[in-house]
C-alpha cells in the first residue's frame, strides 16, 4: 500500500515576528508586517505535524471574511474539520494552510494557496472586491501560538456564497450586529474581528 506524503505548510520563524514587534489580537498595520513576513528569505515549508507543535514557527493562514454590506458569511466548524481544537466553534473566516503544492518560495505560494483554500471551501457566485486589512496573533492559546492570520475582506456584490466543504456547517449570512451579540460562540480569531471597532462596521 502506498502511503500518502505528509503535507508541508508555509511558516515564518516566530523570531521574525518578534523583530517586527509582537502584538496580541488584531493589528491593522499590514504595510509594516506583511512585506517582511512574506519575504522568501525568511519563509520555509515544514511538515504540518511538526509545525503544529513548534511555537518557534508561525504557520501563515489567510483568513478571509466574506461581506456584503452589513452582512457577513458565518459558519460552524463541523467534526470533519482539519483542526480538532476549533471544532464546534463558529467562525467568520474561511481559508487555511498554505502548502508546498501551492508553489515555490521564489513565486507567490501565499496568494496561490489563499485562492485554492477559498475555492475548496466556498463557491462565490458573484463579483467581489478584495482588501487586506490586517493580521491576527493569539499567543494565549495553543492553536494560536503556532498560527498567524492574515485577514482579507472580500466585499461581495450579493450575499452569494455556498459551502463546498462538509466541515462548514450552519452556513449563511447574518448582520454583523447580530453576530456580535453571540461573540462568545466564535473562535478567538473571529472574536478579535467582531470586536474591532471600524473593521467590519
Amino acid at each position: 500500500m502506498t502511503r500518502s506524503r505528509e503535507e508541508y505548510v508555509l511558516v515564518v520563524p516566530t523570531a521574525r515576528l518578534q523583530q517586527l514587534g509582537v502584538f496580541q489580537g488584531f493589528c491593522p498595520r499590514v504595510e509594516t508586517y506583511l512585506p517582511a513576513l512574506l519575504d522568501p528569505t525568511h519563509l520555509r515549508f515544514l511538515p504540518r505535524s511538526a509545525a503544529e507543535n513548534d511555537p518557534s514557527f508561525k504557520q501563515l493562514i489567510p483568513y478571509v471574511v466574506l461581506r456584503c454590506g452589513t452582512q457577513v458569511f458565518h459558519y460552524t466548524r463541523g467534526q470533519a474539520g482539519g483542526e480538532a481544537r476549533l471544532r464546534a466553534l463558529r467562525s467568520i473566516g474561511v481559508g487555511g494552510h498554505i502548502s508546498d503544492a501551492d508553489g515555490e518560495l521564489t513565486g507567490d505560494p501565499y496568494r496561490a494557496g489563499m485562492q485554492r483554500e477559498i475555492g475548496e471551501e466556498v463557491d462565490l457566485a458573484c463579483a467581489y472586491t478584495e482588501r487586506m486589512v490586517g493580521l491576527i496573533n493569539d499567543d494565549a492559546t495553543p492553536v494560536g501560538r503556532v498560527h498567524l492570520g492574515v485577514v482579507h475582506v472580500f466585499e461581495l456584490a450579493e450575499p452569494q456564497a455556498r459551502r463546498r466543504e462538509e466541515a462548514l456547517t450552519a452556513c449563511g449570512f447574518a448582520p454583523i450586529a447580530e453576530l456580535r451579540q453571540h461573540q462568545e460562540e466564535f473562535e478567538t480569531w473571529s472574536q478579535f474581528l467582531l470586536g474591532s471597532d471600524g473593521l467590519l462596521g
